[in-house]
């Protein structure tokens, strides 16, 4: 499988990152110069009001909203960590928590005001960044990630994920870092470890080590709130979390970038440098690799995936539904049941995509077309499980119910990205339409189902002369209106019609029998 990163950030007031999987748009990110609180930055805070009635507290680490902290995401060792921020801020403790004296652990089921009090300072991390009119919501249990590793601190436990499922490389991985493991420190070693060497893992946990040290060293004199430890930006965080044999292209509009990516890329594995490259083309880079036309058709109320299949997906209050359509589609030979269930399992394949590309997170309930069937029924929920099975956010789903529907309860730690997709009626009247892109991308839609389901000669298109000229323009043979009469082994006559709306058309037959379409 290969795997293409862009990142965009010349022609931009922030820096877009965009993930390709076999030429297709799987993550979508942003970043703004003026963007803080990312997931994983280390905060010197000050309690500033307890709750317990909600067994919480909120705390000032200089958000507009005070960031919220409920008892349960204080961590067992939180009385150890308040201990170890005063005796560092009193000059009395050293980075390293050999013989460092920890208190016992937190019941699980206490009350935060036995821990915490009003005006106490805490050491803290962003777990989720600000959500709409929500300040972040923050943890006590402090780790800091690496590439092949997470370093937590006032733990002796050594976890291996549970994504690798050899017992035999799971005990060779623990074999490798328990001998170089410091006293007082835990770690959580992650998937991309495995097959790594001691001196790669080694390397990968002094570097740990090193952001630890220079985290004890901010604390010494800061003043809450206060910033002690930054978390990577998100490109190079993307970079540390997916790269893997699987990336075949890196692609970079900003020198500044390209040398940040360049530097991180050499530090883990100088043989990968080879596939960064520096864009300098006049046309912006997400529209000259064609990113730019995948986000306008991907994110829009409506999505197309094949043969005149298509989501709508809607976002309520509470949760976010989506529907599943066959649409015209027809298989020839084939019942009823077994249409619906090759429906199903393309659309579980762009329901996965969706929820990663725009960060979909709480509960969502997919209205799946009917299945009579247990084992199809049961095929379509497998078939869902695998393809979500790269999601990096925690999820659960449960099996489809009789009525066809899907519940998914998927978490989210960052705003939900939603790209507008509609625009202003260039018609004059005060309602939103599709963007041209978009129009664009339904019209080859219809045009396949049309193909599929009639066996028919000649087609003609009647449209606005703009998007007429469109798709005629450029010599015959490149012409847009060719590749698609190539592809669908039909002739396509283009009929401009001055009367037509700007993204109005209609497809007729031979015999001006207009094609009515869903």
């Amino acid at each position: 499988m290969n795997t293409e990163l862009y990142i965009s950030s010349r022609m931009r007031e922030q820096t877009d990152i965009a993930i390709l999987r076999e030429g297709k748009l799987v993550e979508l990110h942003n970043e703004s110069e003026q963007q803080n609180f990312n997931v994983g930055d280390v905060y010197l805070a000050t309690v500033k009001k307890l709750v317990p009635g909600l067994n919480a507290a909120f705390v000032d680490v200089g958000y507009e909203k005070d960031a919220f902290l409920h008892y349960h995401d204080l961590g067992p060792q939180v009385r150890s960590l308040n201990k170890y921020l005063s005796k560092t801020q009193k000059g009395k403790q050293p980075w390293s928590l050999q013989n460092f004296e920890r208190d016992p652990d937190i019941p699980k089921d206490g009350q935060i005001d036995t821990v915490l009090k009003s005006g106490q300072r805490v050491l803290v991390q962003i777990a989720k960044e600000p959500i709409s009119s929500k300040g972040p919501r923050i943890t006590s249990e402090i780790s800091i990630a690496g590439r092949f590793m997470v370093l937590v601190p006032f733990s002796d436990r050594i976890s291996v994920s549970q994504k690798i499922e050899s017992r035999e490389e799971k005990d060779r991985l623990k074999g490798i870092v328990k001998p170089i493991k410091p006293e007082g420190f835990g770690v959580i070693i992650r998937t991309v470890a495995q097959g790594r060497q001691l001196q790669e893992i080694e390397s990968d946990l002094q570097a740990l080590l090193k952001k630890w040290k220079n985290l004890h060293r901010n604390i010494n004199s800061a003043k809450p709130p206060l910033c002690l430890h930054n978390d990577l930006n998100k490109s190079t965080g993307l970079l540390r979390d997916l790269l893997n044999d699987s990336f075949t292209s890196i692609q970079v509009d900003s020198e500044d970038m390209f040398q940040t990516v360049w530097e991180y890329l050499n530090s883990v594995d100088p043989t990968k440098t080879e596939m960064l490259k520096l864009y300098s083309g006049k046309t912006p880079l997400f529209e000259h690799f064609g990113v730019e036309r995948q986000i306008k058709t991907a994110f829009g109320r409506s999505v197309t995936f094949g043969r005149g299949a298509y989501l709508i997906i809607e976002h309520t209050e509470a949760m976010h539904v989506i529907d599943v359509n066959s649409g015209n589609r027809k298989s020839s030979g084939e019942n009823q049941e077994a249409n619906a269930l090759e429906v199903n399992i393309q659309a579980a394949e762009e329901i996965a995509r969706q929820l990663r590309l725009r960060d979909m997170g709480g509960i969502i309930v997919v209205d799946f077309i009917d299945l009579h069937k247990v084992e199809n029924r049961k095929e379509l929920y497998e078939k869902l499980k695998d393809c979500m099975k790269d999601d990096r956010a925690k999820h659960k789903i449960l099996p489809p119910s009789r009525f066809g529907l899907v519940e998914i309860t998927r978490q989210r730690v960052r705003p939900e990205m939603n790209i507008k997709t509609r625009e202003e009626d260039p018609n004059g009247s005060s309602a939103e339409i599709e963007a041209p892109i978009n129009i664009l991308h339904h019209l080859e839609n219809h045009l396949s189902l049309i193909s599929s389901q009639e066996n028919i000669k000649v087609l003609f298109l009647h449209l606005h002369p703009f998007l007429a000229a469109y798709l005629e323009k450029g010599w015959f043979f490149s012409s847009l209106r060719h590749k698609w009469s190539k592809k669908y082994k039909i002739s396509l006559k283009i009929i401009p019609r001055d009367g037509f709306r700007f993204l109005e058309y209609h497809f007729y037959n031979s015999e001006d029998v207009k094609y009515e379409l869903n």
